[in-house]
């Protein structure tokens, strides 16, 4: 249920709890706008083995979970923000990226920061369109 402002706070088991005082995601009548996700098992809540190529794929996947919970998807991701711990992961990153944006990939940033939640080596926030065909 949309608040008074025009805003839905948005939750799904599929993809890890909010660690902090924030939200998985907000929606509005048009947009998903979603908290930065590492790679944390969402059952385990524990970062998945295997360096920034495994822990991308997670960081991708629990993104997908939240965008299909409100009616949208990775096909409608307009913008993306990445985080990255060392640039010197910045190919291994790209290369699991493009596995989930093979076509009309969305408008990215990408930065190296001095650390993440967790340990984390990468972080991925998006902003994504809604379907127009929705289910609300």
């Amino acid at each position: 249920m949309y608040t008074a402002e025009g805003k839905k706070i948005v939750a799904t088991d599929k993809a890890p709890k909010a660690i902090g005082p924030y939200s998985q995601a907000i929606s509005t009548t048009q947009a998903i706008f979603t908290a930065g996700q590492i790679g944390l098992d969402p059952k385990t809540m524990e970062l998945v083995e295997g360096g920034v190529e495994a822990q991308t794929r997670q960081v991708l996947t629990n993104l997908k979970n939240v965008l299909e919970s409100e009616d949208s998807g990775l096909n409608f991701v307009v913008k993306t923000t990445v985080f990255l711990q060392d640039m010197a992961d910045f190919a291994k990153m790209n290369a699991v990226y493009a596995e989930f944006f093979p076509e009309n990939p969305p408008a990215r940033s990408t930065v190296q920061v001095a650390g993440l939640p967790k340990g984390a080596l990468v972080e991925i926030d998006c902003i994504a369109l809604l379907s127009p065909v929705r289910g609300d």
